[in-house]
């Protein structure tokens, strides 16, 4: 039984060397490269006096140079996106803290609140936003007719009620002797007070800070309020000392 004859490729199928063939080619590549030369060397000095040629030539030129260095520069190509990425991702981030850090300066650069900017139902509602800061519970505005002098109730962390009178005046006006008067006569029998507080954005009159020593109602000025809210010192109540006579009938 005859066998067929696999065809295939001789192991070393390349070409006899031939001087003739080599020769030839060395020369034509000798006029290529010189036909080249002469074309380039033409355009780049048409380029020196025509500005449009000088960016054809440029676009040329760089359209060769990455095509040939296409194929061995991928991977550096690669490895240069990676890390172009990467420092575009860090420069991200670093960014995003700068803006943070000025946020935060932009933030304490606006100062203490102006409290006697506001009406007077914007400072109410301000006095209890720092009740609420300092860790009070069930804190309500209850200011407004009938109110019997409170403005502002809380339950301070230890349990004890807190209740407050607001007097928004100005530089001009001082809380008198008959205003804490009248709040020193329901902040306790009233409305249960174990902490009694006037907070004004002026000041108290010294016959007013007499009467409130004597039954021991709080007053807070307007320096005394800036300093509660920058946090320089403890919430009033905290100061606040045992109150035995709550009758407020001075």
């Amino acid at each position: 039984m005859a066998i067929p004859a696999r065809r295939g490729t001789a192991p070393d199928s390349r070409p006899a060397f031939s001087v003739r063939r080599t020769a030839v080619g060395f020369a034509l590549a000798a006029v290529l490269i010189w036909g080249a030369g002469t074309v380039l060397r033409a355009a780049w000095q048409s380029a020196g006096r025509h500005p449009a040629v000088a960016v054809v030539v440029t676009a040329f030129l760089v359209t060769g140079a990455v095509a040939l260095l296409r194929s061995r520069s991928r991977r550096r190509a690669a490895c240069r996106a990676t890390a172009a990425v990467t420092e575009v991702t860090h420069d991200l981030v670093d960014t995003g803290l700068a803006e943070a850090a000025a946020a935060l300066r932009a933030q304490d650069a606006t100062g203490p609140v102006d409290y006697a900017a506001l009406d007077a139902d914007e400072f109410e509602q301000a006095v209890a936003g720092l009740c609420e800061r300092d860790g009070c519970q069930d804190v309500e505005v209850v200011g407004g007719a009938g109110d019997l002098g409170a403005d502002v109730v809380a339950t301070a962390r230890d349990g004890r009620r807190v209740v407050i009178q607001c007097k928004r005046y100005g530089a001009e006006n001082k809380v008198g002797s008959q205003d804490v008067q009248r709040f020193g006569g329901t902040c306790f029998a009233v409305h249960e007070a174990d902490v009694a507080l006037v907070v004004t954005t002026g000041a108290f009159t010294y016959p007013a800070l007499d009467y409130a020593d004597r039954c021991g109602i709080l007053c807070v000025d307007h320096e005394a309020l800036a300093a509660w809210s920058d946090g320089g010192t403890p919430p009033p109540w905290e100061a606040a000392p045992p109150v035995d006579d709550r009758t407020g009938g001075l």
